[in-house]
């Protein structure tokens, strides 16, 4: 059979399997992920046609056996479905090869979910369109300076008064900074730019990082994005690791999408023996009857310490629940108490007598068991009057156990339910009622399961860090418990609705202070941006609306962008007409992979190069903080 026949043979049989086809157009990349886990309907397709199984598989006796790696070598060759947008890359010159992902040794993902570029741009979270995000995996030797310190600008202390000009940072007899932090630029970046003064400083990490369901921004890359999304996962969670002192914990909440994947990747950025716990939480008050399947009510929060060894959490304080357990029925002058059994299930010889009661009653403990101390010592107890034989003096003897003497604290459970520490509706009605009923974030988080994860993992003026900062409910819960934070956040709305949210906690606005806490506003903090430059024509490419814009902003790139090693100008200008055909979402695809991703933000090594144009208060904000 001659190779165009068998092209063309294979795609009109795979066209047959409604899942392998979107708008008309086979998915390569499905094809090779179905063929990679041997998916029965998969072989069962390519089985029912003559040709195709003779090229594919082997007859060994009574055994068909498919040769898997000969079917995805030949549907990864450049032949099988070529589109446009590879077509030109190859022609340019701009290709990886025909090597699979598992067999390179890429070890960066720029950037999904908050650190992509949406080309189009998105109007809600949830909300899954048609659009083409960056998402691409850098390879080592294309990393020199992409974790290089970056340079901070745009700095500005903000506090019940406003915002004012930044002065300088402040800090302790030690030279340690003591200023609340908002950072807006990529959080891997901003990460590895706060390790030069906050390394080994941090008491607790909380992120609630994007959940990979399918309808965060991950569902629009290929379909290899779990591996995608433990990579970003991987990158972040190891420069937050060095950020934690060693009596520091790290709280991830994740759904049950990715936990368990997340969990064997933290047994092996922390240590298995790191592992705290898994706390599942109750996220929702009510079951989804419009789900598929089952109604996702809670979340899990996987806790891991930096040394377990070291690390002590604070137990949550009793509730008036537990406390109202505590009665004080014959009013004793130590205070309430409740009874607790005698008996036990471990059984001792010397443990098993009888005991008479006021009553005259002779009780003994129930079969194969036997009272938990001593005659002796039982006795020592009746005369201290910690023994309680009920009202009529008739009952089977109890121990009193007194509210004054039981730890100052409940041992936290693994399960937190929504009447503790709140649910998701509850998260956006406290959202709504600081932003005027303006549902301005569709997932936060309640304030009092932060309250709770603080409450347990640091103490006061411990600095608490969330690098998926979102609406800000970290900051702000950590603020009134008065807790010294950095929160960093990439989107559009960290200034309309982070900033402003930990804005009106420190003014002090009843719909934004806690009454449980007892705030009622005060302090401030410091804003800072990483700096742009490639990542300015990032933005530009995400607004261009027209392929004539997109020509032009090309032009510029050529003459001030940092353009890819792998981008010959020439050999491009050459190929105009070959760009023009392509839709303005591979043009802006490809833009996008031209620049230098080492140069997406300004280095600080490079603050005095004029090019940059970095003015004399800004080097001095960066000389500061970078010392």
């Amino acid at each position: 059979m001659e190779k165009e026949n068998l092209l063309n043979n294979l795609k009109s049989l795979l066209q047959k399997d409604e899942r392998l086809v979107s708008e008309g157009e086979l998915l390569k990349n499905k094809v090779i992920e179905l063929a990679l886990k041997l998916d029965k309907g998969l072989v069962e397709l390519l089985l029912s046609d003559e040709k195709i199984k003779n090229v594919f598989f082997t007859q060994v006796g009574k055994v068909t056996i498919f040769d898997k790696d000969k079917f995805i070598k030949f549907v990864s060759n450049k032949q099988f479905l070529p589109d446009s947008y590879t077509a030109f890359k190859n022609k340019i010159g701009l290709t990886v090869g025909d090597e699979f992902l598992s067999e390179k040794k890429e070890v960066v993902l720029s950037w999904p979910y908050k650190d992509c570029v949406l080309e189009g741009g998105m109007t809600k979270e949830e909300q899954k369109r048609d659009e083409i995000f960056w998402n691409e995996t850098l390879a080592p030797d294309e990393i020199s300076r992409l974790l290089d310190l970056k340079v901070f600008t745009n700095a500005k202390r903000i506090d019940a008064k406003g915002e004012h000009k930044f002065d300088e940072f402040r800090t302790d007899e030690k030279g340690d900074i003591k200023d609340n932090l908002i950072i807006k630029g990529n959080n891997l970046l901003a990460l590895h730019s706060l390790k030069k003064r906050f390394a080994g400083r941090v008491k607790l990490i909380y992120i609630d990082p994007p959940y990979n369901i399918g309808n965060d921004s991950f569902g629009y890359n290929d379909r290899f994005n779990h591996s995608s999304w433990l990579t970003f996962m991987k990158n972040r969670l190891e420069a937050a690791r060095d950020l934690l002192n060693k009596d520091g914990s790290m709280w991830i909440n994740i759904d049950d999408t990715e936990a368990h994947y997340l969990k064997v990747l933290c047994d092996d950025i922390f240590g298995r023996e790191n592992f705290v716990a898994n706390v599942i939480w109750q996220k929702k008050y009510s079951p989804q009857n419009d789900a598929k399947y089952f109604s996702d009510n809670h979340d899990h929060i996987l806790v891991f310490a930096k040394q377990k060894e070291v690390w002590k959490l604070n137990l949550p304080p009793r509730t008036e629940e537990m406390d109202a357990r505590y009665k004080n029925i014959d009013n004793d002058p130590r205070g309430p108490w409740k009874p607790s059994g005698l008996d036990v299930k471990t059984y001792t010889e010397e443990y098993d007598y009888p005991i008479k009661t006021p009553s005259g009653r002779i009780v003994y403990p129930p079969k194969g068991r036997c009272w938990r101390c001593s005659k002796e010592r039982f006795e020592e107890l009746v005369k201290d009057n910690r023994v309680w034989f009920g009202p009529s003096g008739n009952s089977v003897p109890a121990i009193k156990r007194f509210l004054n003497e039981v730890r100052q604290g409940m041992t936290p459970l693994t399960i937190w339910l929504y009447q503790e520490v709140g649910h998701n509706q509850e998260a956006r009605q406290e959202l709504k009622k600081i932003f005027s009923g303006e549902a301005v974030f569709e997932n936060p988080k309640p304030e009092r399961l932060l309250k709770r994860i603080i409450e347990i993992g640091s103490n006061e003026g411990d600095i608490i860090l969330d690098f998926f900062a979102g609406s800000g409910t970290t900051g702000a819960v950590a603020m009134k418990m008065k807790r010294q934070f950095i929160i960093c956040e990439q989107m559009d709305y960290t200034e309309s609705v982070t900033v402003q949210r930990i804005k009106k906690v420190i003014s002090g606005d009843q719909n934004a202070i806690s009454k449980e806490v007892g705030w009622k506003g005060g302090g401030d903090f410091v804003y800072m941006d990483l700096a742009k430059w490639n990542e300015n024509y990032v933005d530009e490419i995400k607004k261009a609306k027209s392929k004539e814009e997109l020509q032009k902003l090309w032009e510029t790139m050529k003459e001030k962008a940092h353009l890819s090693y792998k981008v010959d100008i020439a050999v491009f200008d050459k190929a105009t007409k070959d760009f023009a055909e392509l839709s303005i979402e591979n043009q802006k695809r490809f833009l996008l992979e031209c620049l230098d991703k080492n140069h997406l933000y300004i280095n600080y090594s490079e603050i005095d190069d004029r090019e940059y144009g970095v003015s004399e208060e800004d080097k001095k904000l960066n000389r500061e903080f970078y010392q």
